[in-house]
């Protein structure tokens, strides 16, 4: 697949450029330039990142990072089975438990969802760190809302994590998540007091949240695009005589 001529395989983190060192140099630019690609189009283009993966799988598949790279590029796919398969591969390789959490995902993915309760209870979760502990807790709770369990999920999401006012990386979705398990159980206003406070802590924009919390209060946004195209066909029926006719606006 084509490399950007401003992709020079560098960008890699440290760690993984010192994973490539095992490979023969060119092999290892090739590879890093391919990971480079999956990085960059993994969130706007998942598909387009999936290819890259699979080029560096061909090229270098004894390596971690790229079984790793891999099993992301899947992941964004929705292929689940193909994801499990290379984060089990990269976990074999370097006995880490970082992919816990996506790997139990996987299961529920696959419409295993008790499978996804069983790795959240597992001794591997002790071994994550705050961030991982925190997305297995969404994983768990995402697992008992697939069996119908909402009340079991509402007490999956509550936590000293959930508690905190400190604002760290997974407070907005963690909070989104909440707030959603509660309106889906027909607690509408604690659903808003909590997509309130996921707003407050998301400051990327990674949830929807504002959205949610809008849609809870009645707002309804009207595109200005629409608006104005409506206001022409109105005077275009009021005045037969306008110019450009019903075949410009459809244009617009």
């Amino acid at each position: 697949m084509p490399i950007p001529e401003d992709v020079t395989g560098d960008e890699i983190d440290k760690d993984v450029r010192q994973e490539l060192q095992s490979l023969p140099k060119t092999l290892a630019e090739d590879v890093a330039k391919n990971l480079v690609m999956v990085a960059r189009l993994i969130d706007e283009d998942p598909e387009g990142a999936y290819g890259y993966s699979r080029v560096a799988l061909r090229l270098a598949s004894r390596v971690a990072a790229v079984r790793e790279a891999a099993g992301f590029a899947a992941y964004a796919n929705q292929k689940y089975a193909e994801a499990l398969a290379e984060f089990r591969a990269a976990r074999r390789m370097t006995g880490t438990v970082d992919l816990w959490p996506l790997m139990a995902d996987c299961e529920r993915g696959l419409g295993r969802p008790e499978k996804a309760l069983d790795m959240a209870g597992a001794p591997e979760v002790h071994k994550l760190d705050k961030a991982g502990q925190v997305e297995m807790r969404l994983v768990a709770a995402g697992a008992r809302r697939d069996l119908g369990q909402l009340d079991a999920a509402i007490v999956t999401l509550q936590s000293p994590e959930l508690a905190s006012n400190a604002v760290q990386p997974w407070t907005a979705r963690l909070r989104y998540a909440y707030a959603d398990a509660l309106l889906a159980a027909g607690r509408q206003g604690e659903a808003r007091e909590w997509f309130a406070k996921a707003v407050e802590a998301d400051k990327d924009g990674s949830t929807d949240a504002s959205d949610r919390l809008a849609e809870l209060d009645g707002v309804e946004f009207v595109d200005a695009f629409d608006e104005n195209e409506n206001e022409g066909e109105d005077e275009e029926h009021s005045d037969p005589q306008a110019p450009g006719g019903p075949e410009q606006g459809g244009e617009e």
